[in-house]
């Protein structure tokens, strides 16, 4: 890909997470990189104002030339904003709408604040909701707190059974920290029994402070044996009616198309963060200095999309990659993973290896071969189901082996571990 082809394909689609009141939030959870300094402190008004909403909204769906056109609402807390901003949203969208083009609005949410009437308006707009929670318990409670320090986990479950009663369509969002990283059976069955969430996303908590990395991360090791546990679980039994952020995105990866996730996407650029006063920034995590694109005040959307700094930004990400990573054998389905945690050394000494590489590294092998299943299944028009029975057949055929393996023997499995540390645990 040149930057040319790159260029043309972001004037033809792009997205931005769009914060409208910024920083502002009626949570104070232990791991927020906000709360943490990461990010840098906007100028001017503390909420969207209502000119600002309308110039964002003309110049986001002018410039896109897609039948498809998404807003994803962020924040810390969007809803903090309230109903009549939300209201306004819808008409401006309305207004500036092409006769040919869709309009989806998506709102990411701790739920603290849904009710009946928030409810109601989503339905009738067709929002999707994105809600917190991180598992059941102090899972979710050790840090997801208000601003007065009290656990939020049974208001936000109440909220859960909102969305199920008037029918809003809503996924999970799990922060993956190290307060949570290892339960993560309990955690996938919480959600999809108690909550019944059929997407589920898992995003690792990585914070760094200076030089160091904050003890509320997940560790490269805890998150790769954490995405495993869920593969195992959902493979066995739930493939034809749970979807997971980061299976969808191997899968996508094993069958020859670009993952979804622009974690794994081999560049960045294509997700850019709308700041309450109108500032641009490369990415939602890259808030800073030197990564500020303009102001649609001052500047249109579209140009600062295509400009020369979001290009090499998103270019930069394949192109900065350590050798390491360029001969990985599961390069095509990692590329890397998120810049923001390209923070460590390869062995050689070469910047540029991410935080998680040993974790991804872990899972990638691990699932492989029931992905590689899975897309042979599709391409011969059978139904992906039949992995259920595939692995029950190898599950057969390992507890033969199981029981004739030493504890400090490689695991049959084929992981690289010894048995006690893999298949030889209570529940892998």
């Amino acid at each position: 890909m040149t930057a040319a082809d790159t260029e043309s394909e972001s004037k033809t689609a792009f997205q931005v997470i769009i914060r409208p009141c910024g920083g502002k939030c009626n949570l104070a959870c232990s791991y927020c990189y906000y709360q943490s300094g990461e990010q840098v402190q906007q100028k001017g008004t503390s909420s969207m104002t209502t000119d600002l909403l309308d110039t964002f909204t003309r110049q986001y769906i002018e410039a896109q030339q897609v039948p498809e056109v998404t807003f994803n609402w962020q924040g810390v807390e969007p809803l903090l904003m309230g109903p009549e901003f939300f209201q306004q949203v819808v008409n401006l969208q309305q207004k500036y709408r092409r006769p040919e083009t869709t309009i989806y609005n998506i709102v990411q949410t701790n739920g603290l604040l849904l009710d009946n009437d928030w409810c109601r308006f989503f339905k009738a707009n067709g929002f999707l909701i994105v809600i917190g929670i991180d598992g059941p318990g102090d899972c979710h409670d050790a840090v997801r707190v208000d601003n007065n320090g009290q656990p939020t986990l049974e208001r936000v479950l109440a909220s859960v059974e909102l969305l199920h009663k008037y029918g809003v369509e809503f996924n999970t969002l799990t922060r993956v920290h190290a307060e949570n990283a290892d339960y993560p059976l309990e955690i996938y069955r919480f959600l999809r029994d108690q909550v019944k969430a059929r997407f589920m996303q898992f995003s690792p908590v990585v914070i760094q402070e200076g030089a160091k990395i904050t003890g509320f991360s997940v560790t490269a090791q805890q998150y790769g044996d954490f995405l495993k546990r869920v593969f195992n679980e959902w493979v066995r039994r739930d493939i034809e009616t749970v979807s997971v952020d980061t299976i969808t995105a191997a899968l996508l990866a094993w069958g020859g198309q670009q993952p979804d996730l622009c974690t794994f996407q081999e560049t960045c650029g294509k997700d850019l963060v709308l700041e309450q006063n109108g500032d641009v920034y490369n990415c939602d995590h890259f808030v800073e200095p030197g990564h500020y694109l303009g102001n649609i005040n001052e500047k249109d959307l579209a140009e600062l999309a295509s400009s020369e700094q979001q290009l090499q930004f998103g270019l930069t990400k394949r192109d900065s990659l350590p050798a390491r990573c360029c001969q990985c054998h599961v390069r095509f389905v990692c590329n890397g993973g998120c810049p923001k945690n390209r923070m460590l050394r390869t062995p050689d000494g070469e910047p540029g290896l991410n935080y998680l590489c040993e974790g991804y590294l872990d899972f990638f092998n691990y699932i492989g071969p029931a992905v590689k299943f899975i897309i042979d299944e599709l391409e011969a028009d059978r139904s992906p189901a039949n992995v259920m029975h595939y692995i029950a057949q190898q599950d057969a055929m390992l507890q033969m082996m199981f029981a004739q393996t030493e504890p400090d023997s490689p695991c049959p499995c084929g992981s690289g571990l010894m048995y006690k540390d893999c298949h030889g645990r209570q529940e892998v």
